[in-house]
């Protein structure tokens, strides 16, 4: 069972289970939905289980109706490894790089949107009825949305991404894309406008109207949504799981983990894996310039009034509002409380909480920093290993060096979608674009470059519309009306 992290207005149900928040995100006050309970896992009852019977488990746990998990669970067919979804590397005695991104655009979002994706359009198709799907990406999950939910029935999807606001490669993911169902929208502005536009159309009442009077209903998959962050628990458990059935740590043993983090929907995961009784000890948050988040775990303080979204070598960090970090002050602190905060930052862009909320806060959560400059000499560092990793991933490396227990640390991109970062960090400023990156990688390390990847620069722009905050609507309704 589900509830509003701001309390409930009075019009709607105040308790909804999981599928009908999958279809309906909104709640009241402009809130998210979440647990109303967490449930406790029994250790003993999962050690044993592969990762799809977990996911099975963890679905009962919460109460959800775990029908619609077959089919949706087929989605992990498409990975690299097709009996297991991630995969891990081992990179020091304590150190463990959680491999999220084997999935078919190549970064960690695939994990939680190739099955939510499934199971949204099997409700929808179940529902009988037209459904708007709305998504705004900082660069990863729009490609997995849109792989997701591809010439699917009942679904049209509008995704919106800030324009020159991600790498090459995660363009193209979403602007190649030629499906009849899916309408790509760059937006004058950064992912903090897009997450704004979404919720603002969520929230819409004219929009709605126009909605109903053409026979769609809305939703949305991103965070927002808790379809999506049901299975982002899950790998966070399995993590911890996968360490103990490999006796690499015992069972009265604690694991940190590291996660380089945005719009906080990954960390966020690893906090109800907590609250659920996987022995983490703390949940690091790896922050880029975009320090925000670092600055509230440190200090109690949310305050972007006077800062400006920094454009860095982490694109889909690049994120001032960090909406999931809602339901952490739900769970801390209730919903009176979420809702006073939340209201602060929309009307001051700015909240504080008190020393024993951050004493609280800090239970669960540190956090570290970077600057491109260390981005940069970190994906060196390793690469002189024969390790290439990500920009992201490595934010999340250089937190490591404070902490000496067992750690997972997220690896969250595939090296492929950020190739001209990485030849950059090789001192190769002359090659400039994502194409001879890749393939000068590719040479140098001995890998392989994706297919999906590979395939992108054979195919045309033919999906893309620049839009502002001022005419995304009418640009949409105009979408709509084509297609109905």
């Amino acid at each position: 069972m589900l509830i509003e992290t701001r309390g409930n207005d009075g019009i709607r149900d105040a308790n909804i289970g999981l599928y009908e928040a999958i279809l309906k995100p909104s709640a009241s006050f402009n809130g998210l939905w979440s647990l109303k309970n967490i449930p406790q896992i029994n250790i003993d009852d999962i050690k044993n289980l592969s990762y799809n019977d977990l996911v099975k488990y963890v679905f009962n746990i919460l109460g959800a109706d775990s029908s619609l998990l077959n089919e949706a669970l087929l989605s992990y067919k498409t990975f690299d490894n097709v009996n297991i979804p991630l995969e891990f590397d081992r990179l020091d005695d304590n150190l463990f790089l959680q491999k999220l991104y084997t999935g078919p655009t190549r970064a960690f979002k695939d994990m939680a949107m190739q099955p939510f994706g499934k199971i949204l359009c099997n409700l929808a198709k179940k529902d009988d009825k037209k459904y708007l799907i709305l998504t705004a990406t900082s660069g990863d999950t729009g490609p997995a949305t849109l792989e997701a939910v591809k010439n699917q029935q009942n679904v049209y999807v509008v995704c919106i991404y800030p324009n020159n606001g991600t790498s090459d490669v995660q363009r193209l993911q979403m602007t190649t894309n030629s499906a009849s169902n899916i309408k790509v929208l760059a937006l004058d502005g950064d992912f903090d406008d897009a997450q704004s536009t979404l919720k603002n159309l969520l929230n819409n009442t004219n929009f709605k109207e126009f909605l109903s009077q053409h026979n769609f209903s809305i939703s949305a998959t991103n965070s927002v949504n808790f379809g999506r962050i049901i299975f982002q628990i899950i790998y966070h458990i399995y993590s911890y799981v996968y360490l103990l059935k490999h006796s690499i740590i015992s069972d009265v043993e604690s694991i940190n983990i590291i996660v380089p983090s945005g719009n906080f929907g990954n960390a966020l995961g690893a906090f109800y894996a907590k609250k659920m009784g996987v022995k983490i000890n703390k949940i690091i948050i790896a922050t880029n310039a975009n320090s925000v988040l670092f600055d509230f775990i440190k200090t109690g303080k949310y305050d972007i009034s006077n800062r400006k979204l920094l454009k860095t070598n982490s694109p889909a960090m690049d994120i001032l509002k960090s909406s999931n970090m809602e339901r952490v002050l739900f769970h801390l602190y209730g919903p009176s409380r979420t809702k006073e905060l939340m209201e602060n930052l929309d009307l001051y862009q700015s909240y504080e909480i008190n020393k024993d909320e951050l004493k609280e806060l800090n239970f669960y959560f540190d956090a570290h920093t970077s600057n491109d400059n260390d981005v940069l000499s970190t994906i060196k560092k390793y690469a002189q290993k024969n390790i290439i990793i990500d920009p992201h991933t490595a934010t999340a490396l250089l937190a490591y060096k404070n902490y000496n227990m067992k750690t997972i640390v997220a690896s969250t991109a595939e090296w492929s979608k950020f190739a001209p970062t990485i030849t950059k960090a090789l001192d190769l400023d002359f090659i400039s674009n994502d194409k001879d990156a890749l393939h000068y990688i590719s040479t140098q390390f001995a890998l392989p470059i994706h297919r999906n990847i590979e395939s992108l620069f054979n195919k045309d722009e033919c999906n893309n519309t620049i839009v502002s905050n001022d005419n995304i609507c009418d640009v949409i309704k105009e979408w709509l009306i084509d297609i109905d």
